[in-house]
Order: C-alpha cells, then sequence, then structure tokens
C-alpha cells in the first residue's frame, strides 16, 4: 500500500468541467461522474487534480472543491465556449497546458484517468511523453452513438479511430456496465484490458426527503401524478417521445397528470433549440396546462424533484450507464428507461422500474400507464429500487473499486521512478 502523500492522481475531462452546474451546455452525467469520484477519492486520502478547459474570462483557474481535490482549467483556445465536435484542434495546447502546470508544481503526474475521446488523446499522449499510467472512461461510444444519429458530424472519423486506439494501449479502461464492456468488444477491439466499475449517486442525499415533503416545498398537489424528466435538452436524450407518450390518450386520462421537465442552460445557448421544438410539440399537444419545464434546477435541490415524482421516465436513444436513472432509485423512485446500453444494467425490469424500446412512443405510453395504475406494485417498485442502488451505486463504493485498479497499476511503476516523481 503506498503512503498518502503518494497517492496522486490526475482525473481529465478536456470538455466536461467538474466545477459547474450540472444542466448547463455540455454538462451532465460526465460532469458528475468526475467531480464525485474525485471527492470521493479525496476522502480515500488521494490528491485529485481534475484538469478541463477554461471555456470563459471570468472562470477561476483553480477551483477548490475539498481538501486534496481540485479543479485546474487549462487554456487551450480561446476563453470561450466551444463545441465539443470543435475543440479536437485545441488539444496539443491543453497538453502543453498540462506539461506546463506540473513543471509548475514541480511534479510528474504518473497515473492518469481520462473522461471521453477527446480526453483520452490527451492520456495516450501524455502517456508516450512520460509513461503515465493511464485509465480511461469512455462515457459514450461514437460506434454506438453513431448509429442512433442521422446526421454524423465530420470529426466521427478521428473519433473512432481514437477510441480504438485507446482501448487498446490504455493500461486499463474502466467500463460503467456489463453492457459497455461487451460494446467495446464487438464494436471497438478485442485487445485490451477492461474493467467494469460502474458509476455512483450520493445516497446519503438523494433518498433524504419524503414525497410530501418535497411536493410541499416544490408547490405540487399531494394528490398529483407526477412524471419527470430530468437531463440536458438533445434530440438523442428522446425528451419527443416522451411527450408524446404523455399526449397519448391512455396516460392523458389519469387525473391530476403532471409532466415536470428539468434541465437546460441560458436563452441563447445551443440546447435552447431543442428546448423550443420541445415546447412546441407540448402546443401541439396541448399540454401547456400540465407541463412544467423547470429549468437548470441545483444539483443539490433534484433530490426534490426525484422524490416528488410518480415515475422518472429516461427516454435516451442510447447511454452507456444513465446516471438519471440511479438518482432517481436512490429516491425511491420508479424509472422508466429505454432498453439500451447502460440502463439495461442499471434498470431492472419488473424489479425497479420498466425497460422499454427506445423511441417507441406508445410502448413509453404503456409503461407509464401501468405505473400510475398500480400504486401498490409502484410502491414495491420503489422499496426495491432503493435497495439496489445502496448496495451496488454508492460513490465511496466506486471510488474504492478504482482504488484497487490504480494501485494495481501504480505498484508496476519502477519503485525509483514512483518515489522521485509521485
Amino acid at each position: 500500500m503506498l503512503p498518502n502523500n503518494q497517492k496522486k492522481i490526475a482525473l481529465i475531462s478536456v470538455h466536461g468541467d467538474p466545477a459547474i452546474d450540472i444542466g448547463e451546455e455540455e454538462a451532465g452525467g460526465q460532469n458528475v461522474y468526475v467531480r464525485k469520484v474525485g471527492q470521493a477519492l479525496a476522502r480515500l486520502g488521494w490528491q485529485v487534480d481534475m484538469f478541463t478547459r477554461r471555456s470563459s474570462q471570468e472562470q477561476a483557474a483553480i477551483v477548490e472543491h475539498s481538501p486534496n481535490c481540485r479543479t485546474i482549467r487549462l487554456v487551450a483556445g480561446a476563453k470561450k465556449f466551444i463545441k465539443r465536435q470543435e475543440i479536437f484542434q485545441h488539444l496539443p495546447e491543453f497538453v502543453t497546458a498540462f506539461l506546463e502546470f506540473q513543471a509548475q508544481q514541480e511534479t510528474v503526474y504518473l497515473l492518469i484517468h481520462s473522461n471521453y475521446w477527446l480526453s483520452a488523446w490527451v492520456g495516450m499522449e501524455l502517456k508516450k511523453r512520460q509513461s503515465s499510467k493511464l485509465l480511461h472512461t469512455y462515457h459514450s461510444l461514437g460506434a454506438v452513438k453513431y448509429k442512433a444519429v442521422k446526421n454524423i458530424p465530420q470529426i466521427s472519423k478521428t473519433r473512432l479511430e481514437i477510441e480504438k486506439q485507446c482501448l487498446e494501449t490504455a493500461d486499463t479502461i474502466v467500463a460503467t456496465s456489463p453492457q459497455e464492456q461487451e460494446d467495446m468488444r464487438s464494436l471497438l477491439s478485442p485487445q485490451g484490458n477492461i474493467a467494469v466499475i460502474s458509476c455512483g449517486t450520493d445516497i446519503e442525499r438523494f433518498g433524504s426527503v419524503s414525497r410530501l415533503e418535497s411536493r410541499a416545498k416544490l408547490d405540487i398537489e399531494p394528490e398529483a401524478q407526477v412524471v419527470l424528466y430530468v437531463g440536458r435538452f438533445d434530440r438523442r436524450k428522446g425528451i419527443e417521445t416522451l411527450v408524446r407518450a404523455v399526449g397519448c390518450n391512455q396516460v392523458k386520462q389519469h387525473p391530476n397528470l403532471k409532466l415536470i421537465i428539468v434541465g437546460g442552460s441560458a436563452p441563447g445557448k445551443k440546447d435552447g433549440k431543442e428546448r423550443e421544438r420541445i415546447e412546441n410539440i407540448v402546443r401541439e399537444l396541448e399540454l401547456e396546462a400540465i407541463t412544467t419545464f423547470a429549468g437548470r434546477i441545483e444539483h443539490a435541490d433534484l433530490t426534490y424533484y426525484y422524490a416528488a415524482a410518480d415515475v422518472c421516465v429516461v427516454p435516451s436513444h442510447y447511454e452507456p450507464f444513465g446516471l438519471v436513472a440511479i438518482e432517481a432509485m436512490a429516491c425511491r423512485t420508479p424509472v422508466i428507461a429505454s432498453d439500451v446500453g447502460g440502463l439495461k444494467f442499471t434498470v431492472v425490469n419488473e424489479l425497479t422500474g420498466l425497460l422499454v424500446t427506445p423511441q417507441d412512443e406508445q410502448a413509453f405510453a404503456e409503461a407509464i400507464n401501468h405505473v400510475l395504475s398500480y400504486p401498490a406494485w409502484s410502491r414495491q417498485l420503489e422499496k426495491d429500487a432503493r435497495k439496489r442502488v445502496e448496495s451496488m451505486f454508492s460513490w465511496d463504493g466506486v471510488a474504492k473499486q478504482l482504488e484497487q485498479q490504480y494501485l494495481a497499476e501504480l505498484n508496476q511503476i519502477q519503485p525509483e521512478l514512483l518515489e522521485s516523481k509521485i
């Protein structure tokens, strides 16, 4: 076992800033994952530096989250928001800034955990230059994602090449579900070392308030039947499928029905166009009276929305894991999710919720109707959902599993190099 002063790691998340509020543009599950893993590792005695790209002049260069855990924003390209499809050209500058920071700190990060394919390129460059041990989490696979979208971006070829190269050259790939591991093997490469370590959630925060308490705080009637969506405004998230499902007669006929859509950034951002499109569909289906667009919510307040809901719907076209699902389950809220990717692992069909065919509004309508129509069965789903999260998806448990993987990698480094650099 390494002494605490040698337990140091760089978490790299180029486009997913761990220090920004969740729900802002380009801010979702990856941001939560990196920050929560970093904070949990710090509680285990690690020195955790989380590197991301500085996306505005006003942002602080360094954000201290907790003892031994901080976000470090490096300059790569202009200090403004850049779409993730356009960030690749700035990655060499990111690597240079990382190496300069190391030199200023008189240290070398021999253990690097990169997140998403952009960060994989950075991690592989650092591995070549300073023999760092590299672990990587994909968060989504281009080979899967591009099957579900009509307009494939120009950067797709580069992304697919880097994702394959990363699997074959990183020391360990951290898959967040067995399904993601299968996808890597079938779509990327038979080579490479893969460990399955799930994402987690804050089981103390999520699940700490009751439904009645939450509804009182949010001014929701006790008798309301609440259908909830949490996430970004992005076509791949399937919000249209959910809205059209709620517009089906078998769902609309429920008394006191309420649809709450949580998420979105400030007006004028990229996802604003998708929100406008969804709002138009709500008007088309005459659902304005029962639909609330709650906007971006502080992560600490999400627990009230989850707990207030009768059902949380995750209608994504694809999810490698599905953090929203386990947050809702931790709050004892049944989940209806697309039968895809990691959601097939997080949600147990007919035990913690229901899995249905993605992009099938009728299938989602039937599932929502079923949960709302059988309250006694729904109460059992709530209990089993909470039990599953407690047993499998706490952040501290995830961090302990990652720690064992990290230590195994560090133990392969020559002792004299480890002693001099860490």
